[in-house]
């Protein structure tokens, strides 16, 4: 994947060269894997024994998915690296990170949320997002397998939605001494900016309805009253969420310090 990664030699860059060297069937991933699914077997839940066998003989998209998470996380990391280049003590703190035990777990984790999709952008995603918060430090589990998990289950027009969320609203959440009050009139005014730009027609704010659903649920984006909404149906007012900035962030790109 172009120039090797300088003194990386975590699990993502360990599986990639097992691939070239031996069948995924012994490779760390899918044993993890194979245990688990015998371990949840043994307790009875039917059809387990399905995705243990399947794991056992080839028949599963592992490889492949390890493979586009891969790609997406080689990405990242080389863009990091080129935007920490004369940084050497940020650059050497990201690689240990890289290979730390909580990155480990981390990365596993994004192989078993990428098993339940087939669509390989999403897998880039997971590897994107994975690396980012990795370099974030941003991995307690309870929050890195949520974002995971909207990482999983977002179209890529719930992502362009939160985007322009992002772009008018991002400021709000970083804003110093904010109230309740002075949040939910910055988020009218913020929402009546957009709604002005041209960002979003009617028809497409009805067309995105299903995504601010999908967003909403995941905790990321909430809905708020609107006050004297003159706009008419499909301007209802959505405000973003600070976990919603983060999840954006660490999927578009760490905008890295200099």
């Amino acid at each position: 994947m172009g120039e090797p990664i300088n003194q990386f030699d975590g699990e993502l860059a360990a599986l990639q060269h097992q691939r070239t060297m031996e069948h995924l069937n012994t490779s760390p991933v899918t044993s993890a894997l194979s245990t688990i699914a015998e371990a949840v077997e043994e307790f009875g839940i039917p059809g387990v024994g399905l995705i243990a066998k399947a794991l056992k003989s080839g028949q599963t998209p592992v490889e492949k998915v390890v493979e586009q998470l891969e790609n997406g996380a080689y990405a990242e990391i080389a863009r990091i690296r080129k935007d920490l280049q004369g940084q050497d003590a940020r650059l050497n703190e990201f690689e240990t990170r890289l290979r730390s035990q909580e990155a480990k777990s981390a990365y596993l984790g994004a192989v078993l949320h990428g098993l339940r999709t087939s669509d390989p952008r999403k897998h880039i995603r997971l590897g994107v997002l994975t690396v980012n918060c990795v370099y974030a430090d941003d991995l307690e589990p309870e929050r890195l397998d949520s974002m995971m998990q909207a990482a999983v289950e977002l179209k890529e027009e719930d992502i362009v939605l939160l985007g322009n969320l992002y772009k008018w609203q991002e400021h709000i959440l970083i804003e110093k001494g904010m109230t309740p009050d002075k949040w939910f009139s910055d988020i009218q005014q913020a929402h009546k900016q957009l709604i002005e730009s041209g960002a979003l027609k009617q028809q497409d704010h009805l067309r995105f309805r299903s995504s601010y659903m999908r967003l909403e649920s995941l905790g990321l984006i909430q809905e708020i009253p609107a006050i004297n909404n003159h706009y008419g149906v499909g301007f209802e007012v959505y405000a973003l969420l600070l976990e919603g900035k983060k999840f954006y962030e660490h999927v578009h790109e760490i905008v890295v310090e200099k």
